[in-house]
């Protein structure tokens, strides 16, 4: 599909966002739920605050996500790519801010690859069966989380499991896929775990289109367990781990080719966690770990691996119209270089955020951060919020904010670096971000929408340059980015069981020191959701779009064109404990390329049984 197509579609998607009403309003019992996000480090409900979703685990089973990369690029203002489907590097952008810009938590501890030269998160494997719901902040939150968080955050967080769950699924590319779960909750204690496995023979990474006609094939083993004590009416002791394995064959090379390429990683993160109520406050202790090793087996094959540890005090608390929470963190990150030597950086952070309800429709939220890294100085960044109740299911919000991203342990030792002369001093990046927004939730609550604008600008952007003249190659501070963009969302109950979600994002990103638009973030995209509930049979139709977009941030950049896929999931309840699932991905068998080279699968089809004790 062209992009003038693409465009109509994305343009009749964003008219459909607040009109939902309009044309499927019926009587139903069903009514939309207050959603609350609490990676705010505070709970807060998502329509009053600027930038916030949250998908939880029956959006993610309504949908048929097995990764991910398979629900992320529904948000508005995240784009999602991959560099080959079935274990290539999936990485987020969100507002147009680079992958390493987006901090990823796990139950709270950071899961960010130190290793990777950017600090980005590969998302390819990180497999969503045991995740409960995912929290998205959008712009800058480093008055939250410290660096890394200039784009924003995305936090995940794990399942309390009571009872037997059991799925198993089978279909196109050879493709296996088996979950096994079990656990035991109640108000005393919890005790749980998890396995997942996924295999597939693939396709090819490279392009089939282009005539690479090799499958390559992907396999994911993931293994998680969380448990929960409280030892007393003010003490609670709770704690989970995670352990993901992958292989995926690869295809490399300029252009992408089929090769005998694959790669290996593991990684785990856990956090332990102690909860007391004392003078007044709510307490918690926590530490936090995460680990990663991964391996690349070609002509130039490669070994890196990184970990990190996070010890953590925050207090919560409440006086009158106020909540509140203040604490302290220490942060030690270390990574391998191309070298093998392995790097430490650490940072030292106090920080404090709250919220004062100054009438019964007014609310306004602050907070703010210091952060003494070891190695490139302090920073102090804040965000300030409001959001104002003007009547009539109206919200109007916004929120300014300034993030920074201390250089990662590639750029702090300028891995892979060829010079003659010293290399230059590096700083941290700086950003700043604005938005407003306003929102609407019908009087029913069966009906609500958001409509956001916002502006991020980053300064001093680290960038590896290479120098064709004297071939010294880099990093530097030389980069000034920005970006401008409108999300647009809704969510409707609509009548006869049926459910409507919608999503658009408007985002012009671009360099500042020259006006190109930065590669990979389509100006264009959109997603929407159709769901139906029966007595025993339920669907959902996803079709999600984006327009064309450059690959590369080069003078003659490649553009890849906008495309429209559609996704088909049901299951069928045989009984209370058995259902029957089937899915069918991109519908319309669409041809793409999310990165130049990189193919994307056709129409494919799986089947499979669920059982719930």
């Amino acid at each position: 599909m062209r992009f003038n197509d693409t465009r109509s579609l994305l343009l009749a998607t964003a008219a459909a966002v607040f009109l939902p009403s309009a044309a499927f309003a019926q009587e139903a019992d069903d009514t939309l739920p207050e959603v609350v996000v609490t990676a705010t480090r505070i709970p807060a409900i998502v329509a009053d605050t600027p930038g916030a979703r949250v998908i939880d685990s029956a959006t993610v089973e309504q949908r048929g996500a097995v990764f991910a990369a398979d629900i992320l690029s529904d948000v508005p203002g995240l784009s999602v790519t991959r560099s080959g489907a079935f274990g290539g590097v999936a990485q987020v952008r969100m507002r147009g801010a680079t992958p390493g810009k987006t901090l990823v938590l796990v139950d709270g501890a950071v899961v960010n690859d130190a290793a990777e030269p950017n600090g980005a998160y590969d998302f390819s494997g990180f497999d969503l069966g045991d995740i409960e719901r995912i929290e998205v902040l959008s712009g800058p939150q480093s008055s939250l989380w410290g660096s890394d968080a200039i784009g924003g955050v995305i936090a995940f967080t794990t399942k309390e499991i009571d009872g037997v769950r059991a799925e198993a699924e089978a279909g196109s590319y050879d493709t296996l896929r088996g979950r096994l779960a079990g656990g035991v909750a109640n108000d005393a204690w919890a005790l749980g775990g998890y396995v997942s496995r996924f295999v597939t023979d693939g396709i090819s990474v490279a392009d089939e289109a282009n005539g690479n006609p090799e499958a390559d094939g992907f396999e994911n083993t993931t293994v998680g367990v969380r448990g929960r004590y409280a030892v007393s009416s003010t003490v609670e002791l709770d704690g989970s781990a995670r352990w993901s394995q992958s292989e995926a064959d690869l295809d490399n090379g300029f252009p992408v080719e089929d090769n005998d390429d694959r790669s290996e990683s593991e990684q785990w993160s856990g956090v332990i966690r102690s909860s007391v109520e004392a003078l007044g406050l709510d307490h918690q202790f926590s530490v936090s770990a995460s680990d990663i090793e991964r391996q690349t087996f070609s002509a130039f094959g490669s070994v890196f691996e990184a970990d990190r540890q996070s010890y953590r005090w925050q207090a919560n608390g409440e006086t009158g119209a106020a909540v509140y929470a203040f604490g302290a963190e220490r942060e030690e990150s270390a990574g391998s270089i191309s070298t093998g030597d392995s790097v430490s950086l650490g940072t030292t952070s106090v920080f404090a955020t709250g919220r004062y309800q100054a009438t019964d429709a007014l609310s306004v939220t602050g907070g703010l951060r210091f952060d003494d890294t070891d190695d490139f100085g302090s920073e102090t960044t804040g965000r300030l919020s409001a959001a104002w109740d003007v009547g009539a299911g109206f919200t109007l919000s916004g929120a300014w904010g300034t993030g920074f991203k201390a250089p990662t342990v590639s750029q702090a030792v300028c891995d892979f670096c060829f010079s003659s002369q010293p290399f230059p001093a590096l700083r941290p990046e700086t950003a700043d971000g604005y938005e407003a927004a306003i929102g609407w939730r019908s009087a029913d609550g069966r009906i609500e929408g958001r409509a956001t604008v916002y502006r991020l600008n980053v300064d001093d952007q680290i960038t590896y340059i290479f120098d064709p003249l004297t071939f010294d190659s880099y990093y530097v501070n030389i980069a000034e980015t920005a970006t401008d963009g409108v999300e647009l969302e809704g969510r409707a109950v609509l009548g006869g069981g049926f459910d409507l979600t919608l999503a658009y994002a408007w985002t012009d990103a671009r360099d500042e020191s020259n006006g190109r638009r930065l590669a990979r973030i389509p100006e264009h995209a959109a997603s929407g959701t159709l769901g139906w509930t029966g007595d025993r049979l339920s669907a959902a139709l996803t079709v999600r779009a984006e327009g064309e977009q450059n690959d590369t941030n080069a003078a003659t950049p490649a553009v890849l064109d906008g495309f429209v896929t559609a996704n088909l999931n049901a299951a069928y309840a045989l009984t209370d404990n058995v259902t029957l699932t089937a899915r069918v991905d991109n519908l319309a068998d669409e041809r793409y390329q999310q990165v130049l080279g990189y193919g994307e699968p056709g129409r494919s089809a799986f089947v499979g049984v669920r059982l719930r004790y």
